[in-house]
C-alpha cells in the first residue's frame, strides 16, 4: 500500500515538474523574442564568416590564380596526409578551406521553379 502511494507521488511530482519545465521554456522563448535576443544571435551567427578567402589559399598553398582543379588536387593531397598520420583539427581545417574557395570557384546551378 505505501509502495503505491509512494509511486503515484513520484509520477504526480514528475508530471508537474515537466509542465514546469515546459512553461518555463515557453516563457523564456516569449522573452527572448519580445527583448530581440533570439534575431539578435542569429544576425550574429550570419555576420561571423569561418574563413576568408585568403585564409582558405593559405591553408592550402595555393595561389590567387589558381585553378579549380589545383585546389582540389592540392585538397586531396593534404586531406589524405592529415587522414593517415595528421590530426582531425587540420584536417577539418583543410576541409573548411576547400569549401570556401568551392564557393567562389564552382558555378552557381539556376534554380529550377
Amino acid at each position: 500500500m505505501a509502495a503505491k502511494i509512494l509511486a503515484n507521488l513520484i509520477v504526480m511530482g514528475s508530471t508537474i515538474l515537466a509542465r514546469s519545465f515546459v512553461q518555463a521554456y515557453r516563457q523564456a522563448l516569449a522573452n527572448a523574442s519580445k527583448n530581440g535576443v533570439a534575431q539578435e544571435a542569429v544576425q550574429n551567427i550570419k555576420r561571423a564568416k569561418t574563413m576568408t578567402d585568403a585564409e582558405a589559399r593559405q591553408i592550402l598553398g595555393v595561389t590567387e590564380n589558381a585553378s579549380w582543379e589545383e585546389i582540389v588536387q592540392r585538397y586531396d593531397n593534404l586531406f589524405e596526409r592529415n587522414a593517415k598520420s595528421g590530426s582531425f583539427y587540420l584536417q577539418s581545417k583543410v576541409h573548411r578551406a576547400k569549401e570556401c574557395l568551392e564557393a567562389i570557384h564552382q558555378p552557381k546551378e539556376p534554380e529550377e521553379k
